[in-house]
């Protein structure tokens, strides 16, 4: 029985039941009050969904005529949507100590990713192929929950993952577009306009824990050995992101970044 927000998250992390991922119950109205912080180690994967292989890689431009390929790279968007949604819940549980504002605010983005996640579903079964068709690989979840604090989710999860598909989503959206598939192009772009909220949030959370939006002090904040190189696209949006609260100088920053030769990798 899930009688608190926070009992909802753990299931959602923590089952292996692909419908409720895609569909879970509706979640309660009550946040726990002085609930202790837990940190889930991984999450619950429905048997559909087999680990990639090396040999699973996305598919480059000219595949994308395929309609088999297009949906191959639907579906590690589908997965991304899917471990973004349970990141926001582990995140509920883990800063259970935060403040209730923030915590709504992981609530909102969660059933976002939840309703994106059904959004490239429903494409990806109008290309002929369904979940579970193509492996999948929890990137995310090897690294997010290595943030030691609360600034530093939102540095990595919203201003750095989700802050890089202001990039990444237009970019295979025109290129879904050019082999014809605008119904998948306008699938992307409705999520990359939606996202845009979610790296606003975070810049918001950051800006006002650290007193600023200093690309410095977000470097700082990011788990090791990630680097911006890995967390931006090419090339960079800077509309997007000052639309998401990101000053000119963090944009220029994040632009002429070059990791050190024996800094951070990425």
């Amino acid at each position: 029985m899930q009688n608190d927000v926070e009992s909802w998250a753990s299931h959602y992390v923590s089952t292996s039941d692909l419908s409720v991922k895609l569909r879970p119950p509706p979640v309660p109205e009550r946040f726990q009050a002085n609930r202790v912080p837990v940190r889930l180690e991984r999450p619950g994967r429905p048997a559909e969904l087999r680990p990639a292989t090396r040999r699973e890689r996305t598919p480059k431009l000219e595949a994308l005529r395929n309609p088999r390929s297009r949906a191959r790279v639907l579906h590690a968007f589908f997965h991304h949507e899917l471990q973004a949604a349970e990141l926001m819940c582990w995140a509920i549980l883990a800063f259970s100590d935060a403040e209730l504002e923030f915590r709504k605010d992981l609530l909102r983005v969660c059933l976002d990713e939840i309703r994106h996640m059904n959004l490239y579903r429903e494409h990806i079964e109008a290309l002929g192929c369904s979940i579970g068709q193509f492996g999948v690989r929890d990137w995310f979840w090897k690294r997010v929950p290595s943030c030691p604090t609360k600034v530093s989710f939102v540095a990595l999860m919203g201003m750095g993952l989700e802050g890089a598909n202001l990039e990444h989503a237009p970019a295979f959206a025109a290129r879904f577009r050019a082999v014809g598939d605008n119904a998948g192009a306008l699938v992307q772009e409705r999520v990359a306009a939606e996202e845009l909220a979610h790296v606003r949030m975070a810049t918001r959370w950051f800006t006002r824990w650290t007193g600023g939006c200093n690309f410095d002090e977000w470097v700082s904040h990011l788990p090791p050995p990630l680097s911006p190189r890995l967390l931006r696209g090419e090339p960079i949006a800077k509309d997007l992101r000052r639309k998401a609260g990101m000053p000119d100088d963090f944009i220029a920053a994040l632009s002429a970044y070059v990791p050190a030769p024996t800094g951070r990798v990425g």
